[in-house]
């Protein structure tokens, strides 16, 4: 049950960064998805992913590359917001 709880989590995390991201700027998309991303997607997902990996191998202690998939998740989610904060506009050329 826990399992479902994350991956329902993240996608739901998932749905409401998409809804707030239609129709916008792609500066305003980038840093909707990086917040996304770092705070509701990053943990629910590496906590779902890291029980489902220690159901299937059977060891309770495999749960733990949740550890590893975490932090790298959320520097993506890092990285996206920063683009989404220091890209500039493009302009057109006449």
């Amino acid at each position: 049950m826990a399992i479902a709880i994350g991956y329902v989590i993240a996608f739901i995390g998932a749905l409401v960064a998409f809804l707030l991201s239609v129709d916008k700027p792609k500066n305003k998309k980038y840093k909707v998805w990086g917040i996304a991303l770092m705070v509701p997607i990053s943990p629910a997902l590496a906590f779902a992913i890291g029980l489902t990996y220690a159901f299937i191998v059977e060891n309770a202690w495999a749960g733990l590359i949740m550890w590893y998939i975490f932090p790298f998740i959320f520097i993506i989610g890092l990285v996206i917001l920063m683009v989404g904060i220091f890209k500039k506009k493009e302009t057109k050329m006449v």
